[in-house]
């Protein structure tokens, strides 16, 4: 076999001993004079790459074996970052209706649209929506531009999707959005408890660092399906859907009753116990296992568990608790249990939320949307003042009240107040909730631009501009992860045709807008994270300590806070939060949080008698597969086509065979898909992956009315042969 015909990664290994894998030579164009040191710019582990250069262009990768992070390994997504870039759909001029433009022409097209749908109907009638997955230099520009610069009001990213919920359960029970953990503590615990989390697949290397923990843990998993991470689990608890905020008040009321508290640690860094303690008394084992689906023998059980864990218990959600119809209760539920047995702020606890996209750590601090820049509060004008003096931006030009919500932003549209969008590497008319209705508002937008690296998305067909993108390796930046790690990635790779970095764009609007002058200190992404530093100093993400990029890369990363007045010789790789048992609050104790569950807001009926749950096929897949559908290698290893996972009793009910061709239709849309039959899936319950640009026509459109994070895992079905 020659090196053409191989499909594999191209491992440091297979270079260095080719034969061991029956191919001949390195051809002389695979063998690189150089490395660089960069970060995935896949999902929120934010694993450490070493890139293979070949006059000063990266060939080839290989997972970085000295970093804190991943520790040598990387999921099939990370092998195949680079294979990704060089797609033939990549866009590589600006789109003016579909025609190549110049730059020159997009620009002035652009700004000559905005803003005069800015001066007709005010600065309401724009809106941009931005990502996870750009660096979070680029995504404070583009917040900094939009509203600063060119008069924006309103602004969010797709992190809305996936971690608006973490991030107000924490801001309201800590004082702040502060993911308290370090991967360390994947290894240090005897329970870990996931929730609503599938890390075999969504974030596989985080599940090698379970695997890594030597104290032989109890593993529970809290999901209605039998996912990959349910079948590794010692307990697996198939509730309900949509059933965790009881179960997680059962626990606390069984966890109170058989004395499982850390009563020091609530009377000394707690408020709101004694009602909280009041209110669970009502949530008894057999109300429980009634709403819930679960015997009283487990849950007690479950709550044993928990007890005899202390002081060594984790608890990990994601998108099963952060996309639900009263998802912040949930999260502030487990944040509950995590306070009462004192498991947070040592080795091996925590109350965990585990992040999804690459940087929507990045975006939650930094984007400018609903909070001002380095977790400010655009409503209080000493915050206005100190941005203000950090950025050299006028403080007059910075807004009093924060952005509306996306899904806010979408039916302002609907409405006809919001009247051009702007997105920024993101796919909503594939991933939006209840797709049909969004691509009708979006189709009747008097200006519609795209932002991206590819000009074959569902959402860029719909545009009337296409800004033609940079991707990660070929611009430079920071992305924090999931432990509030903050790392580098570089520049290896020139983009395709005349694509630019997304902050070469934003530096390019600004000029063709007449506020470069604003941004003039904004000259580099370097430049710009000195001016989030300053952002950040005295906040408790506060980054002041961190010597440029240059200490990111020689560091391993840096988790913050990091303040200037630290003083530390040798930078500890793992650092968690909360260990003093001080928090972020006015009196630095964290709260407890709850209020009744509330019924489900599409519930099952005769006409629609099954419950349709979506998430994560494969680790090969990722997201709307915008990039990953790009991969050979990463095509071999997904189903070839859509396919509903069905209980083995519902399909004798239907009468269908494994494999049939069949129907799954709710009060929206309908989609004809293949069945596998399977008991992963309960009785009355069906799975679809969320990846196919279908099965958000399905969707059912309710939001947490806190977080507004759209609840994509509870929506009324029917299954007909087809």
């Amino acid at each position: 076999m020659t090196f053409r015909e191989w499909t594999g990664p191209l491992t440091a290994d297979l270079v260095r001993e080719p034969a061991k894998f029956g191919l001949g030579q390195v051809p002389s164009r695979l063998m690189p004079d150089a490395t660089a040191k960069a970060i995935c710019g896949f999902c929120s582990t934010g694993c450490g790459l070493t890139l293979h250069l070949k006059d000063g262009e990266a060939i080839n990768l290989t997972p970085d074996p000295d970093y804190p992070v991943n520790l040598g390994t990387a999921c099939p997504k990370g092998w195949e970052a680079l294979s990704v870039l060089d797609a033939p759909d990549r866009a590589r001029m600006p789109l003016l209706h579909g025609k190549e433009v110049d730059w020159d022409t997009a620009l002035k097209y652009f700004c000559d649209n905005m803003r005069r749908i800015l001066a007709t109907h005010g600065p309401e009638a724009a809106a941009f929506i931005s990502t996870g997955q750009i660096m979070f230099e680029e995504m404070a520009f583009l917040g900094a531009l939009a509203k600063f610069g060119m008069g924006m009001r309103h602004g969010d990213g797709n992190t809305r999707q996936c971690m608006a919920t973490a991030v107000t359960a924490y801001k309201e029970s800590f004082g702040f959005d502060a993911p308290p953990f370090t991967y360390a503590d994947f290894e240090e615990s005897d329970v870990l408890v996931f929730i609503g989390a599938n890390p075999c697949i969504a974030h596989p290397i985080m599940w090698q660092r379970v695997l890594r923990n030597k104290r032989n843990p109890e593993i529970i998993v809290v999901d209605p399906r039998k996912t990959e991470t349910a079948m590794a689990a010692t307990q697996h608890y198939a509730i309900k859907p949509k059933s965790d905020l009881t179960l997680l008040y059962g626990l606390a009321h069984l966890i109170i009753r058989e004395g499982g508290l850390d009563p020091a640690f609530i009377r000394e860094h707690t408020n709101g116990f004694d009602a909280f303690s009041d209110f669970v008394s009502a949530f008894t084992p057999d109300r429980v296992a009634t709403e819930t689906g679960l015997s009283t023998e487990h849950l007690a059980l479950f709550a044993k568990t928990i007890i005899t864990g202390t002081p060594r218990v984790s608890f990990w959600w994601t998108m099963g608790v952060n996309q639900g119809h009263e998802a912040t209760r949930t999260a502030q539920a487990i944040i509950n249990l995590a306070l009462m047995t004192g498991n947070i702020g040592k080795p091996g606890t925590g109350a965990n939320s585990i992040t999804g996209q690459c940087n929507a750590m990045g975006s939650r601090l930094f984007s400018n949307t609903t909070n001002l820049l380095g977790g400010h509060d655009f409503r209080n004008p000493l915050h206005r003042e100190k941005i203000a003096a950090a950025t050299g931006i006028p403080v007059e030009r910075i807004p009093d009240q924060p952005s509306l919500a996306y899904d806010q932003i979408i039916d302002a549209a609907d409405a006809g107040t919001v009247k051009a969008l702007w997105f920024i590497a993101t796919n909503p008319s594939h991933s939006w909730i209840d797709q049909g209705r969004l691509n009708r508002i979006l189709d009747k937008l008097d200006f519609l631009v795209v932002q991206d690296m590819y000009c074959t998305t569902e959402t860029a067909k719909r545009a009337h501009l296409v800004f033609p993108a940079a991707g990660w390796g070929e611009k430079e930046g920071c992305f924090i992860n999931s432990e509030r790690r903050i790392g580098h990635s570089p520049k290896a790779r020139r983009a395709p045709g005349q694509a630019l970095a997304d902050f070469h764009i934003f530096r390019l609007i600004a000029h063709y807008w007449g506020c470069e002058d604003v941004f003039r200190g904004w000259s580099s992404p370097e430049a710009v994270f000195r001016v989030l530093q300053r952002c950040s100093e005295n906040q408790p993400c506060d980054i002041t300590g961190i010597n440029g990029y240059e200490m990111i890369r020689k560091s391993g990363g840096v988790q913050w806070p990091l303040k200037r007045s630290a003083q530390c010789s040798v930078l500890s790789a793992e650092r968690r939060l909360f260990e003093d048992g001080k928090f972020y609050t006015s009196d630095q104790r964290a709260k407890f949080v709850f209020d009744e569950p509330q019924p489900i807001p599409e519930q099952r009926s005769d006409e629609f008698p099954l419950i349709l749950l979506t998430g994560r096929g494969t680790s090969a897949q990722w997201h709307t597969e915008t990039r990953t559908a790009k991969s050979a290698v990463l095509a071999k290893m997904i189903p070839v086509e859509l396919m509903l996972d069905l209980n083995p009793t519902d399909a004798e009910t239907l009468g269908l065979r494994d494999g049939a061709m069949v129907r799954v239709i709710s009060k929206r849309a309908e989609l004809v898909t293949k069945v596998r039959i399977t008991t992963c899936v309960s009785p009355g319950e069906v799975f679809l992956p969320m990846h196919d640009n279908r099965v958000n026509q399905l969707t059912h459109a309710s939001f947490d009315p806190h977080s507004r994070q759209p609840s994509y895992k509870h929506s009324a079905v029917r299954v007909a042969a087809k």
